[in-house]
């Protein structure tokens, strides 16, 4: 029988993913857990492999555009059935969902046009049942794309099922005139008039780091910790290291098994709060800040304590490139108890970082710089690195924080207990 594909959830909390490719075209045969299409989700590409073997014989939601998790992409028609069975197929289908399974996002270049499509179904009035039950219902999707138009859901009708909002509706009221009832919402904020501007919209990854950390700024007790850490032995190990090793290891690598190590040590840091509990970490899982053309990603170096530090370095230069190339599986990047974030290869000297959510603690690092320095009495010139320890105060008091810091510098300035 005819299989309907619908969009998969393939990262947790996606309410909605696009398309990037097609890997089968219309009338192509498929077979089961065969690769059928590239998801775009806010942190990665995922491909998705085919439920079914068969023919795709119709393509819902072409490539470039986006679709509810959920929400019908395809139909897939095992062997011997034909287009009786196709049509018997799209009438299972929500009348709304066949008729707009998916919407172009809106950019400055992108423009929708119409398709013909089956008689809709009647919609429902969202101000007769809010009246009538004080409740609308809409996908989150809906609601959030309605409070940056400024738009009131009382005033949209819902094409989902049971008169749900779903995002093709949002979109459809903003391009109504605005004879529409105003929501009190305030308008998101514009250029000035006069500015001269090009609208480069967000992508999916961008809009989550914006949503992630404003929620982790404004919700999570931040406090800070400074300290300086002298790095003379850590570079002269990594040099005798790459004298002889196949693959070169990188101070950040050093720094990263530091870490898994300090937190092995004291795993009363290797924590995250809950409202419930605090959660211990029985496994050193580090995530590692890298940046994208779509901005910041943190894969996780799983049981980094336990590898050794060329496998550690292969590890993490995999993942990064992985990342750069937006081919990390969720698994790659879900998770992680504690986060590294480096920025000295830039020249920054410090910074400090925002915590990652849900973990409880971020170690910014900053470049290693020669200095001037007091060493007994006498005046010496060292290579000194600094570092900021940003902390949730909710999981992990100050003194705690402190301890954890100091013994971590002692780390790095004998760099030989990292390898042991």
């Amino acid at each position: 029988m005819a299989t309907l594909i619908t969009m998969p959830g393939v990262a947790a909390g996606n309410d909605a993913a696009q398309i990037l490719s097609w890997l089968k075209k219309e009338g192509e045969a498929v077979n089961l857990n065969d690769e059928l299409l590239e998801v775009e989700t806010d942190k990665a590409v995922v491909e998705v492999a085919s439920e079914a073997s068969g023919t795709l014989a119709r393509i819902l939601v072409p490539a470039g555009q986006s679709a509810e998790v959920g929400a019908p992409i395809a139909v897939i028609l095992a062997a011997g059935e034909g287009d009786a069975e196709l049509q018997a197929a799209l009438a299972d289908i929500p009348q709304a969902a066949a008729a707009a399974p998916a919407v172009v996002e809106p950019t400055a270049t992108t423009t929708t046009s119409a398709t013909p499509a089956a008689a809709p179904v009647a919609p429902v009035s969202n101000v007769a049942a809010a009246a009538h039950t004080g409740r609308i219902f809409a996908s989150p999707l809906a609601r959030r794309l309605a409070l940056e138009a400024g738009l009131n859901l009382a005033t949209i009708n819902g094409s989902g099922p049971h008169g749900r909002i779903i995002k093709n509706d949002v979109l459809k009221a903003q391009a109504q005139p605005t004879s529409a009832v105003a929501s009190p919402v305030p308008a998101a904020p514009t250029a000035a008039s006069n500015a001269a501007y090009t609208a480069q919209p967000h992508s999916a990854m961008r809009r989550t780091i914006a949503r992630r950390l404003t929620e982790s700024k404004s919700t999570v007790p931040h406090f800070y910790l400074q300290a300086e850490c002298r790095v003379d032995a850590l570079l002269a190990l990594r040099a005798q290291i790459n004298q002889t090793a196949s693959q070169k290891v990188s101070v950040n690598d050093l720094i990263v098994k530091a870490v898994a190590v300090t937190l092995q040590a004291m795993p009363e840091m290797n924590v995250s709060w809950t409202d419930e509990a605090l959660l211990q970490y029985h496994d050193v899982d580090i995530s590692v800040a890298v940046s994208t053309d779509s901005g910041l990603i943190t894969p996780v170096v799983r049981n980094a304590n336990n590898l050794s530090l060329s496998a550690l370095s292969q590890n993490v230069r995999q993942l990064a490139e992985r990342a750069r190339d937006g081919k990390l599986q969720p698994h790659e990047y879900q998770g992680g108890s504690f986060t590294i974030s480096n920025l000295g290869m830039y020249g920054v000297q410090n910074f400090a970082a925002i915590i990652n959510p849900p973990q409880a603690a971020i170690l910014a690092v900053g470049a290693a710089e020669r200095r001037v320095i007091a060493e007994g009495d006498d005046m010496v010139i060292a290579q000194m690195l600094s570092m900021t320890l940003s902390v949730d105060h909710r999981a992990i008091d100050g003194a705690l924080a402190a301890r954890w810091l100091a013994r971590f510098k002692e780390t790095l300035e004998a760099p030989l207990s990292i390898l042991i």
